[in-house]
């Protein structure tokens, strides 16, 4: 299901048309900002163009995720492992395939500072196997650290020691067969936020196959035709609520497999429900075990350097929306939940934090404090361009 139902927490217009200024004609109070507007618009085209001219559309730009990560190859016949690391010294790919030898499988560097190593499938076929343990070791100025790879797709817990790990995740394919459930453009959403561990009446974690069973059936009964589903993209600390996301192209595994959650999504479009995904592209952890920061030993690489990347009030990392392979990773991400989840769109959390410096913690209370005091361009540049995609 791709009908792209996109909304935002802070409440702005994305939408002009290319010769003139059609939201002028709509609300005239937005004169005084006729220029910051086009300002904003000119940012916006400038940077699809760039896009358009490197890799021919925004579209082919979000498919990062099929390029980065762990993916097989069938021409090749083996797998291929990529990773954005400009400053890190040497990557080293291990876990249970290699038993854990640190250094015996080094990737490559090309001249963007992306790693890449290739495992063949006639080598590796009996021990590069679904639901085996993986890391990558990474060489950098912080010494010698195992980290999760940043598009790894499937992540888990050690029940004993609590550490997260990789892991490869190589299932059938699942059948979306049947699944053709289309929201009409002019339906009235009537949304039911949820979140699936603290759905069930029992004092636990609920699961995606209980949601499923026991939390669908009473919110189609309740009449409700959409669902906001919370906390999927995985995070290390449940007290979060899912919004310290470490691992964004994995979804929870506390809450069952991914295949769990592709059933309950094709369950609710069944029973005539639309999925949102309530994701969180605003900042993420600081993690430096299972998260993004310092992955290539520097502080600058999907953020910005310094205090600018730091979030003091919710103490997380800020993207840098203006680096090319920080927009490749968030936009492909859409893409990923669209197509392999079948999610119906998005709710994106924390937008006023995107857009100003302040992070919304002032008054906007001007008509200059909205469109020209304090602002994120490069943020501003991203939304516009998430919404150009999923619509």
């Amino acid at each position: 299901s791709k009908q792209g139902i996109s909304y935002f927490c802070f409440q702005f217009i994305l939408f002009m048309t290319e010769n003139k200024l059609g939201l002028l004609k709509i609300d005239p109070w937005l004169e005084p900002s006729a220029q910051d507007i086009t300002d904003r618009f000119n940012r916006y085209q400038s940077r699809l163009k760039s896009i358009d001219d490197d890799f021919k559309s925004i579209e082919n730009f979000a498919e990062g995720y099929n390029y980065f990560g762990i993916n097989y190859n069938p021409k090749r016949k083996g797998w291929t492992y990529r990773e954005w690391a400009p400053q890190a010294n040497a990557l080293y790919l291990t876990g249970d395939f290699n038993d854990w030898n640190e250094f015996s499988h080094p990737l490559k560097r090309d001249e963007y500072g992306i790693w890449e190593i290739f495992l063949d499938e006639n080598t590796y076929n009996s021990k590069f196997t679904h639901k085996s343990e993986i890391k990558v070791l990474v060489d950098s100025q912080m010494g010698h650290n195992y980290r999760i790879p940043a598009y790894i797709k499937r992540v888990i817990q050690d029940d004993e020691t609590k550490m997260f790990s990789g892991q490869i995740w190589l299932p059938e394919p699942f059948k979306w067969t049947g699944d053709k459930f289309k929201l009409g453009k002019d339906t009235d959403l009537f949304i039911y936020e949820c979140h699936v561990g603290m759905a069930q009446e029992e004092e636990k974690v609920g699961s995606y196959k209980e949601f499923t069973e026991n939390i669908l059936p009473r919110i189609k009964e309740a009449g409700y035709n959409a669902i906001q589903m919370m906390a999927i993209q995985e995070h290390p600390y449940y007290g979060s609520f899912g919004y310290h996301v470490s691992n964004f192209f994995a979804a929870s595994s506390r809450f069952g497999t991914p295949e769990d959650l592709k059933n309950l999504i094709k369950k609710a479009h069944k029973m005539g429900i639309a999925v949102i995904l309530d994701i969180v592209h605003s900042h993420t952890v600081k993690n430096t075990v299972e998260g993004l920061n310092q992955f290539d030993g520097s502080d600058s690489q999907y953020f910005h350097p310094g205090d600018r990347g730091d979030h003091q009030l919710w103490d997380s990392k800020i993207f840098d929306y203006g680096k090319t392979e920080v927009l490749r990773f968030l936009i492909s991400n859409l893409k990923y939940w669209l197509e392999e989840f079948h999610f119906d769109g998005f709710r994106f959390d924390g937008v006023g934090s995107m857009m100003y410096f302040h992070h919304g913690n002032e008054a906007i209370d001007a008509q200059d404090k909205y469109f020209r005091q304090g602002l994120e361009w490069d943020a501003i540049t991203y939304l516009q361009l998430a919404n150009r995609l999923v619509n």
